[in-house]
This record gives structure tokens, C-alpha cells and sequence, in this order.
């Protein structure tokens, strides 16, 4: 993780992980997979991201992107799958987080 870890632009942290916005707007998350230090499975979608937030002891990472979409992963029970609602997360400006999920404020 180290030698990605170059030209930081946001720096944020769950319980157990940590996720970093780069200069190009990708992100890279290390720490515990359950916590959301593994974002494989939506890496493909982490581009041109403007902004990641979690919350204290939330084991979950939410991305906004540039685009006003929103990006989630990590513990699924704290608001790290947001599959169910992604076509209500468009038009995203700002997102809150709590212990076991997530609130969004949007353009509409």
C-alpha cells in the first residue's frame, strides 16, 4: 500500500481501515476487509471521486463522486451496500455517517 500511497488528497478512517483519495481521484483502502479495508469489489467504480466519508467505530466507507453519485463498501450491516438504493443516489452533495449507516443531502 505504501508505493500507492502518493500525491493524498483526503485521508479518512473506519474502526479498523483506512481509505485515501489520490491526486487522480481513485482511492485506495487498506485495514480490515470487514471494515472496509478492502474495496475490490467496487474499485472499478472509485474514479474521479471528490470526497470519502465513515463515521467514529462505523466499520464502512461512502465515496462521492464527481459526478454526484455515491459509492459504498465495507461491513454491509453498517452501511457498506447501498446496491438497494443506487438509483435514488444520484444528485449527491453531502453525506453524514452514523454508527450503522449513512444519510445523504442531495441537489433536489
Amino acid at each position: 500500500v505504501r508505493d500507492q500511497l502518493k500525491n493524498v488528497k483526503q485521508l479518512q478512517a473506519t474502526s479498523a481501515a483506512f481509505a485515501a483519495i489520490l491526486g487522480d481521484g481513485s482511492v485506495v483502502a487498506w485495514g480490515s476487509p470487514y471494515a472496509g479495508g478492502d474495496s475490490s469489489g467496487v474499485e472499478a467504480r472509485l474514479r474521479n471521486v471528490k470526497q470519502v466519508e465513515s463515521a467514529p467505530k462505523n466499520e464502512a466507507f461512502v465515496a462521492i463522486l464527481a459526478d454526484g453519485s455515491v459509492v459504498t463498501w465495507g461491513n454491509r450491516d453498517e452501511g457498506g451496500d447501498s446496491d438497494g438504493v443506487q438509483d435514488q443516489l444520484k444528485g449527491v452533495q453531502q453525506v453524514q455517517g452514523t454508527n450503522c449507516a449513512f444519510a445523504v443531502l442531495k441537489e433536489d
